[in-house]
């Protein structure tokens, strides 16, 4: 049974993507700095395919402790899907130099963390998928209320890493990213009801995203079939930003 691990996962989009997973016959570990809501969401999952643990993605050294403590207990890691992330909403101006490496911290350097820690793993295994989660915002420069500059910065810094990573560790590992738009989550539900109409009536497919939305797109990149794909952006967006 292939196993992934979803960094950020007890909530939004990392357990959407989890969930589906799930759905699709992986083990999922779940990553998350929030203890009692990943626990949580791995009971829901189910214990015998799901188990949570709690985490700094900042943290280096943990990170590569834990990956080796999953391929002790399960034997492997198919899938690492970096999602870990904060909302940073703060003007550019209003930023201090601790909200701006919070940010990167989180989303970049986490990242790179967890990739360090599973790519030597997947190599001696012979291959593995690795997607980042960014954002439309990497494109745009961060236009909802939960990211704006700092925030674009960090989700692009994933997509020039998503880039150097396939090049790097291709054929065996394939590196791709996924830049989800408007999903309603707790954190971006009230901002979308305020705005209503207006919103929707600005994507093309009538609706927001969910979740579950994303987990199809990275199911589909962290599939067991063979994939000519790697270095990839895929834009979820219900054609919001079609470009």
């Amino acid at each position: 049974m292939k196993v992934a691990i979803v960094t950020g996962g007890a909530k939004g989009i990392g357990r959407g993507i989890a969930t589906t997973l799930v759905r699709r016959g992986f083990r999922v570990v779940l990553v998350d700095i929030d203890a009692q809501s990943v626990q949580l969401a791995a009971e829901q999952l189910g214990r015998d395919r799901a188990v949570g643990l709690c985490a700094d993605v900042t943290d280096h050294p943990l990170a590569r402790d834990l990956v080796a403590d999953v391929v002790r207990n399960w034997g492997r890691v198919d899938v690492l899907v970096n999602n870990a992330g904060v909302g940073q909403p703060k003007p550019f101006l209003e930023l201090s130099p601790e909200d701006w490496d919070h940010t990167l911290r989180v989303h970049l350097t986490g990242a790179f963390n967890w990739c360090q820690a599973v790519a030597p793993h997947m190599l001696a295994a012979g291959g593995g998928r690795i997607i980042n989660i960014s954002s439309v915002s990497a494109n745009t420069g961060g236009v909802m209320s939960v990211s704006k500059s700092a925030y674009a910065a960090a989700k692009a810094g994933l997509l020039g890493l998503t880039r150097g990573l396939a090049r790097e560790l291709a054929p065996s590992i394939l590196v791709n990213a996924v830049c989800p738009g408007a999903i309603a989550t707790d954190l971006t539900q009230a901002r979308f009801d305020a705005l209503g109409p207006v919103l929707t009536q600005a994507i093309p497919m009538g609706r927001v995203g969910t979740p579950e939305d994303v987990g199809e797109v990275v199911a589909f990149l962290a599939g067991t079939t063979p994939l000519f794909m790697t270095g990839e952006v895929i834009d979820l967006d219900g054609g919001q930003w079609i470009n």
